[in-house]
């Protein structure tokens, strides 16, 4: 049975909690020859630095070979190939398929098409799962626990499909959700209503401040996404309505850590960089450990298997 990788909502709760114990066992030896002899394809319909490095770092480090392209233009889409031919055209030579697309939908797509595995690097504004899975992993490294804590999302959350993967992801851990944005950028209502279905409390809000956040576990930043605007003067409005400065950190929890799934823009000052809630470096860094773990899950590689493995190179 084929295992594709396009969303996080289909994770059981304990699915979940065995991929964060598979990253960690990555973390300890990320160097191995788990996947000697497997090819990678790459697929980036849409520009990307963290997540295309990282994946193809993951590929490298377990051992793969890594075929693909970074920008579109340098394919045959511009000569009018289809997301269909292209997919079943690239799964004749690879193992696996790590595809981000800006069409909502488009892995799910390829993922009924292909006959090798997807993994979903980004799908327009819909689900990031692999960037949720590091998000899992950073909450969990620096809170001890993924259960009831109090996560703050900031920014621009109608079109972050980070923080709507976060979302569906938490639902088995008894989170509070506080949503922190200007109404042009407000949680969709179909995500609301996800989290009334599912027990998930939530609370909006539109000011952002030192009292507000004062009682986050986690504070999540996000960039208003310019490339998601037809609009450029709304835009324009909204680009810089919420500012984390460290002046803005004096009342926080001794234990709240600051994630944003980057690039930055400018929506943490760089004098926060030292403050030491500041966590989103590391979180990109863990971003390898979680993708090793994808790799794993989507090629039948076993948390067994990782722990019992013998080709680590030290």
């Amino acid at each position: 049975m084929k295992h594709d990788f396009v969303t996080i909502a289909d994770l059981s709760k304990d699915k979940i909690m065995y991929m964060i114990r598979m990253a960690q066992e990555f973390e300890k030896h990320p160097n191995r020859e788990l996947l000697k002899g497997k090819i990678v394809a790459t697929l980036f319909f849409e520009p990307s630095t963290r997540t295309r490095l990282s994946f193809e770092t993951a590929a490298n480090r377990l051992g793969a070979k890594v075929i693909g392209f970074s920008d579109a233009k340098a394919s045959s889409v511009t000569k009018g190939e289809t997301l269909k031919d292209t997919i079943l055209m690239v799964s004749n030579y690879a193992d696996v398929i790590v595809m981000r697309h800006y069409i909502e939908g488009a892995a799910q797509y390829a993922s009924e098409i292909s006959p090798v595995p997807i993994v979903n690097a980004g799908d327009g504004a819909h689900m990031h799962p692999s960037q949720c899975l590091l998000d899992l992993y950073s909450i969990y490294k620096t809170q001890g626990t993924l259960e009831n804590l109090n996560i703050y999302l900031v920014g621009d959350l109608k079109y972050g499909r980070t923080v709507h993967s976060l979302i569906t992801a938490m639902r088995h851990f008894n989170p509070t959700f506080h949503f922190i944005a200007p109404k042009e950028l407000a949680m969709p209502d179909e995500y609301k209503l996800y989290c009334r279905q599912h027990g998930i409390k939530f609370e909006e809000h539109t000011e952002f401040n030192e009292d507000t956040i004062s009682d986050a576990d986690i504070l999540y930043m996000t960039r208003v996404q310019k490339e998601r605007f037809s609009d450029l003067m709304e835009y324009e409005r909204v680009k810089n309505v919420y500012i984390l400065k460290n002046s803005m950190l004096g009342h926080a929890k001794e234990n709240m850590k600051i994630l944003h799934p980057l690039p930055r823009v400018n929506e943490i000052a760089y004098d926060v960089d030292t403050n030491p809630h500041a966590y989103y470096i590391q979180q990109a860094g863990n971003g390898l450990f979680a993708r090793e773990a994808i790799f794993s899950h989507v090629l039948d590689i076993s948390l067994e298997d990782v722990m019992n493995d013998n080709t680590i190179i030290k």
